[in-house]
């Protein structure tokens, strides 16, 4: 009998019979593991990277260990992924992706705006190896985006197309499918990859691999985790790609350690209703914020900028989510007055967390994204990023109001 994720969250992949009876799962907190005989020792060495971790049997905790495999396990139910790795931190995901299928001389085209870790990633490390970048705007129509991979020069290199939607920080989305089919245009003699970070919406609010992306990223710290009291990436897709991935993971040792693979387990299992009640919260604010006279603009799915934008978020997304933006009017000194009054809302980066979280993208965040690309993409000195958490609506309305009051 098959049930829905929230469920499975509970009790997938774990036997107590075989600790204890144990309803929760134990803290695996050993390095190594012990061998029944030499020949299963051998085998199991055999095996690494040539079969699902799931059938590898235990080694060593730098390859794989019970919390992680119990954790990966269950993570991948949500987007009906064929496998699933946790790592150390997101950007340890991301990194371990790219690296895996980008090498010298090929090139990858990204969307922008894009996070700052993944932004200064790209351009300040993957093009120092010989990658060539091809960053294109959310906004482009598939026919524009074709034309500027084609225009620099680097079609025939093309490996990759990495896409962030809704995009960190203005919230802009990018339609998936087409996505899809520039990847299917360009691939020839190379497949083109296309992956997706989808930190901001989450498995609860989007499924990308639903819409054709080959990879998928998470910072697990966020709403995965959701507490913001760890630290974890995760990368999910088609079990050969996974694989590869995996065997990157094995050499770099930046898998998520037993302790953070357990936490993770307890947060899946709070997932969806944290999820839900976070979007019905910022629901309620958006609206407060709209409204308000000392807001120049608002950055939020439930309010699309444009229909084009409206339709792509009718198709592909499941909810509007919890995150929003906004321009306050005025200066930088009025966004940084408007921080400094908040009381309940937390000065702090980071998102997705049960406390609702403002920071200023353009000094923070997005500090390394150059000030071109901040004009382009709207990231100005007034923006507001906003996670919205599991406060009472109220309460959190009733903060940003004394907040945009006082002086």
């Amino acid at each position: 009998m098959s049930y829905y994720p929230e469920s499975e969250m509970m009790s997938f992949g774990f036997e107590p019979e075989r600790s204890e009876n144990s309803i929760k799962t134990p803290i695996f907190l050993t390095s190594t593991f012990q061998f029944n005989s030499a020949e299963e020792g051998r085998d199991f060495f055999e095996n690494i990277g040539k079969v699902p971790h799931a059938e590898q049997g235990l080694i060593y905790s730098r390859f794989n260990h019970p919390n992680l495999e119990i954790a990966e396990a269950r993570l991948k139910l949500w987007d009906k992924a064929d496998d699933c790795l946790i790592f150390s931190s997101g950007m340890a995901a991301i990194s371990t992706m790219l690296m895996t299928f980008l090498k010298p001389g090929d090139a990858m085209a990204f969307t922008n705006p894009i996070y700052g870790g993944t932004d200064s990633y790209i351009r300040n490390y993957l093009t120092q190896l010989g990658v060539s970048i091809i960053p294109f705007r959310l906004d482009d129509s598939r026919e524009n985006i074709i034309d500027t991979i084609e225009k620099s020069g680097f079609a025939e290199k093309l490996k990759m197309i990495y896409i962030e939607t809704p995009a960190n920080p203005n919230n802009e989305v990018i339609n998936i499918g087409m996505c899809r089919e520039i990847a299917n245009h360009f691939s020839g003699k190379n497949r083109v990859l296309l992956a997706a970070d989808n930190t901001y919406m989450g498995p609860v609010w989007q499924n990308p691999i639903e819409h054709g992306v080959d990879l998928l990223v998470y910072s697990v710290t966020k709403y995965i985790g959701g507490h913001s009291d760890l630290i974890a990436g995760a990368c999910l897709g088609q079990q050969e790609l996974i694989a590869q991935i995996r065997a990157y993971r094995n050499i770099l040792g930046n898998m998520a350690s037993p302790f953070t693979s357990w936490m993770i387990q307890r947060s899946l299992e709070t997932l969806k209703v944290r999820m839900d009640a976070q979007a019905h919260n910022a629901k309620l604010v958006a609206e407060f914020l709209k409204n308000h006279p000392k807001i120049e603009r608002l950055y939020y799915l439930g309010s699309p900028q444009n229909e084009r934008q409206a339709q792509i978020i009718s198709k592909q997304c499941k909810a509007h989510g919890a995150m929003l933006a906004f321009d306050i009017k005025g200066t930088q000194a009025d966004a940084y007055q408007f921080l400094n009054n908040l009381k309940l809302i937390k000065l702090a980066v980071s998102l997705g967390s049960t406390e609702s979280l403002a920071e200023h993208p353009a000094t923070m965040t997005h500090k390394s994204v150059t000030p071109e690309d901040k004009a382009q993409y709207g990231i100005s000195e007034t923006m507001i990023r906003l996670s919205v958490g599991l406060e009472n609506a109220e309460d959190l309305i009733e903060d940003l109001r004394r907040a945009l009051q006082q002086p």
